[in-house]
């Protein structure tokens, strides 16, 4: 086995990646805290070609020294916008006629892997603040709501973690290179 180059990945340009097609996914972050779970988001979202990341409330927004440690430029790829609020937020993905789903342990969540998401787009994904997760007021406004299964003590991952975990089935579920 070898390690494949960066040249060999075939990575695309700034410019290339803006004019590619995305999946009709939109990430909203629900007050995370940390400028270093921002940046995973973006090179996450970057990662699987999300479309955009919408951070509310107290998050980080670029530019950022902090959320670009993590982000590594995928701040400067993954179009973003901010709103004071997730209800805000909520209320205009609702407007543009998106399906909001909240990623959290709630009664009638559907487990990650069960879950109909073709059917649901365009999808928004709302993650929660590392502490309290996502908040009950944005959880009332969701369709409903997506857990990823656990069988640990502590049934609890860290957002950015969650936010891997959960796109990639997204990206597995939604992305067909050869359409």
């Amino acid at each position: 086995m070898r390690k494949i180059t960066n040249i060999e990945l075939g990575r695309p340009s700034v410019e290339e990646f803006a004019a590619a097609e995305k999946l009709p996914v939109a990430v909203v972050l629900d007050n995370v805290r940390s400028a270093g779970n921002v940046g995973s988001f973006f090179r996450t979202c970057d990662a699987f070609g999300i479309g955009e990341i919408i951070l509310c409330g107290i998050c980080a927004t670029p530019p950022s020294k902090e959320i670009h440690k993590t982000a590594l430029g995928a701040e400067q790829t993954v179009a973003w916008r901010h709103f004071a609020t997730t209800t805000e937020a909520i209320d205009a993905l609702h407007a543009e006629g998106y399906t909001v789903l909240a990623i959290e342990q709630v009664e009638g969540a559907e487990m990650l892997g069960e879950a109909a998401l073709a059917e649901r787009t365009p999808l928004a994904l709302v993650f929660g603040n590392e502490v309290e997760g996502v908040s009950q007021e944005a959880v009332d406004m969701c369709d409903g709501a997506i857990e990823i299964p656990q069988v640990g003590t502590k049934h609890s991952l860290n957002v950015a973690v969650t936010g891997g975990a959960v796109l990639w089935e997204v990206f597995k579920t939604l992305y067909h290179k050869n359409d």
